[in-house]
């Protein structure tokens, strides 16, 4: 039995999908009750609550936990060795690219002593560290449903932001596998939001206007959804990219067998929420 956490999200859904239709025998896990595939089972669970996480029967867990680690109870490490505890052999973290790029961000910092528990685990493990998500462009999908309009900073800073279901294709691959190791997930090219709201255009068939916003405009909207330092940090990285935050990883690739897939792909998958 595979246990899916954040089962309901932009990668534990399709998750989830791909490995029912795998044959797995599959355990969803969010907060609140949700509908799941067809042969699916699915849990009610906090994370920030380990004791209420069942794991009884796993042979192996996907653990994501929200951006803000620190809100997860005590220690996110309980939940490692609650895995260990109940007989889970293989556990796949996901982490973040910044871990490694900007590593002193209190998250990053946080998702780095998380990934050493899990190395020092004694378990099978495997940690996917992706990049920006291609579902973060939903953000603007109001703007675009009212007004035709993108309104974003940094118009012209591209990143190889992934499609979430490419992460899911990769988790899936990697819970199924014996291979520890950490994987960097990003998408097969740099795209800016300029190009971003050109993608959006070509699929709704109608022009949508790009409108740049100055770094505190974006921050004051940043601030109504998340706090002001992870506002400024996630601003400085899509503003200021370092060399291997704008790097191509071939990691996706080698694991699928198969090029990431574009922005372009994952906006006609979700051209309705923009319509």
């Amino acid at each position: 039995m595979i246990v899916v956490t954040g089962a309901t999200g932009n990668v534990g859904r399709p998750l989830t999908k791909a490995l029912a239709e795998a044959g797995e025998q599959v355990v969803a896990v969010s907060r609140h009750a949700a509908e799941v595939p067809d042969g699916v089972r699915h849990r009610v669970a906090d994370l920030s609550d380990p004791e209420s996480l069942d794991l009884n029967g796993a042979k192996a867990l996907f653990l994501l936990l929200s951006g803000d680690l620190h809100a997860v109870g005590a220690s996110p490490a309980a939940l490692i060795e609650r895995a260990a505890a109940h007989g889970v052999s293989r556990v796949v973290l996901l982490s973040s690219l910044g871990v490694r790029t900007r590593p002193f961000g209190t998250t990053r910092v946080e998702l780095r002593a998380l990934e050493d528990v899990l190395r020092e685990s004694g378990l099978s493990w495997a940690v996917l560290r992706p990049g920006g998500f291609a579902s973060n462009a939903l953000w603007w999908a109001e703007s675009v449903r009212a007004q035709r309009t993108v309104a974003a900073p940094f118009g012209d800073t591209g990143l190889p932001i992934i499609d979430p279901a490419d992460i899911a294709e990769v988790a899936a691959t990697a819970l199924l596998s014996d291979r520890d190791g950490v994987l960097e997930l990003t998408g097969p090219e740099l795209i800016t939001p300029r190009q971003q709201a050109e993608v959006i255009a070509d699929a709704l068939g109608e022009p949508v206007r790009f409108h740049e916003l100055t770094r505190a405009e974006a921050k004051a909207g940043m601030e109504q959804l998340m706090p002001g330092e992870l506002a400024d940090d996630t601003l400085d990285i899509i503003g200021s990219p370092t060399p291997d935050e704008v790097a191509v990883s071939p990691d996706v690739e080698k694991v699928l067998g198969r090029a990431p897939r574009t922005f372009a792909d994952w906006t006609a998958r979700h051209v309705e929420a923009f319509r």
